[in-house]
């Protein structure tokens, strides 16, 4: 079993950046590929950004794309997504999700454990 929690969210203005961090319990985060997931409201959950269990693939939605950084430390059992140049419809509640895997997972129903979630809100 993993346990995730979120953290980092807040408001910023249009333009500037936040780092989210997910912090994971449990001995089995090095064989856990991670992925990060945002629900905004009145809107579906939708992929945002995954990474494989070693860190060393990574995959991203295509408006995140040169923005949005994915990374891991599994020293630290800790995930992160790193958020620059942030628009307004980046708004929504970021969930991290994770899965006794090798590959790269982009779908939510491949993820096991979620944690509760972070607000991120940008301003116009």
């Amino acid at each position: 079993q993993v346990q995730l929690v979120e953290s980092g969210g807040g408001l910023v203005q249009a333009g500037g950046s936040l780092r989210l961090s997910c912090a994971a319990s449990g001995r089995t985060f090095s064989a856990t590929a991670m992925g990060w997931f945002r629900q905004a409201p009145g809107k579906e959950r939708e992929f945002v950004a995954a990474i494989t269990d070693s860190g060393s693939r990574t995959y991203y939605r295509d408006s995140v794309k040169g923005r949005f950084t994915i990374s891991r430390d599994n020293a630290k059992n800790t995930v992160y997504l790193q958020m620059i140049s942030l628009k307004p419809d980046d708004t929504a509640v970021y969930h991290c999700a994770g899965a006794i895997s090798t590959k790269l997972l982009l779908n939510s129903y491949e993820y096991r454990f979620w944690g509760q979630g972070t607000q991120v809100t940008v301003s116009s």
